[in-house]
């Protein structure tokens, strides 16, 4: 089906209850037009989100499935995991919340990797509570990892600023024995093709940060920069990339320097997340790239501290199912255009003709 003319399924997964989760999905989703741009389908329990949607005086409905194959264009779709009440104390992470939190995400998960829906939104978790319960994951990105089986990339996206980073959730003291030269070229490499599959960008240029103050100043604050970063960004550019750096980080962000390039690759958590967070907060997005699949989130955590107050902006959660529609489309586009792309091409060589191969008559 063309995806011009495909209803997109988007998945979401709830988060922790007891956090903004309910109330950000609930507002992004309260607008009676919402489902002419896409199929919402919720992983979550309908007492529950009823219970939520009475606190923040929301007139939604749902239509309850047992599936996610079961849902139906024009509705807001809720998978219902629990058919319970349950207990509800907004502010505090508890285990009932946790383990709603990972069972979403897990059913929301199977459901991508069925084809039932198309895209992934995932609402804010409490990674340290779901380590606790057995997750085995710091994070959603090394979740999907595993579940792919395929390395991705942390990548916060907006229109005008997209900033991925080279670690994830590890300590800042195994930050420099987790970057190499090889990883960062793959890293590069993926960010390129993300910048082209999946936001239409044909000649993406991507600024690449240092890792020490002042990316080292030539050996002095380090040689991670001439002995790891430097090597790698040659090598890539030698091969037609445009990659440029290491650029010090504490001057990078500033408007007439990063608007200069399509991404920015970082090499740690706060070093990217911090600037990024700063500039595009309320529009900002996380985007896991690389992947087979589209995942998106809100670029903001569980806020205990508003939960239940009526006083949550949905914006970034909004933002973040939209980007994912954009995404799937340009996706499915650029696939398309590829595979058209190929035929004549698989034609011309199943004929014996192959203008990529010199001709053996000239001179």
């Amino acid at each position: 089906m063309s995806p011009k003319n495909h209803k997109v399924r988007v998945g979401i997964s709830i988060g922790d209850f007891n956090g903004i989760g309910p109330e950000i999905i609930m507002k992004s989703l309260s607008d009676k037009t919402i489902t002419d741009f896409f199929t919402p389908v919720i992983f979550g329990s309908g007492k529950l989100f009823t219970y939520q949607k009475n606190i923040f005086k929301l007139n939604l409905n749902f239509n309850y499935i047992t599936d996610a194959s079961q849902a139906q264009p024009g509705k807001l779709n809720m998978v219902n995991l629990v058919k319970e009440n349950s207990t509800v104390e907004l502010g505090t992470p508890t285990e009932e919340s946790t383990q709603l939190a990972i069972d979403s995400l897990e059913a929301a998960t199977e459901a991508l990797l069925k084809q039932e829906i198309d895209v992934l939104v995932t609402a804010p978790i409490n990674k340290d509570e779901m380590v606790k319960m057995g997750f085995k994951h710091a994070g959603h990105t090394g979740y999907f990892e595993e579940k792919f089986n395929k390395k991705g990339l942390m990548f916060l996206v907006t229109d005008d600023l997209k900033v991925a980073v080279s670690t994830h959730h590890i300590p800042i003291t195994q930050v420099a024995e987790n970057i190499s030269k090889e990883k960062i070229k793959k890293q590069i490499r993926m960010l390129h093709q993300t910048l082209i599959e999946d936001f239409n960008i044909t000649r993406p240029k991507i600024a690449v940060l240092g890792l020490n103050p002042h990316a080292g100043d030539g050996g002095v604050i380090g040689n991670e920069e001439i002995e790891i970063i430097s090597p790698a960004i040659k090598e890539l550019s030698d091969h037609g990339i445009l990659a440029f750096g290491p650029f010090p980080a504490d001057s990078f962000f500033q408007p007439g320097k990063y608007k200069s390039f399509d991404a920015v690759l970082a090499m740690y958590h706060d070093q990217g997340l911090a600037p990024f967070k700063t500039l595009a907060y309320e529009e900002g997005v996380n985007y896991t790239a690389g992947l087979p699949f589209i995942r998106t989130s809100p670029d903001h955590g569980t806020a205990y501290d508003i939960a239940g107050k009526n006083i949550a902006d949905p914006q970034s959660f909004t933002e973040a199912i939209f980007a994912a529609l954009k995404i799937f489309r340009n996706r499915s586009e650029y696939n398309d255009l590829m595979s058209n792309r190929m035929q004549p091409r698989k034609m011309a060589v199943d004929n014996g003709i192959d203008e990529d191969l010199p001709d053996e008559t000239e001179a």
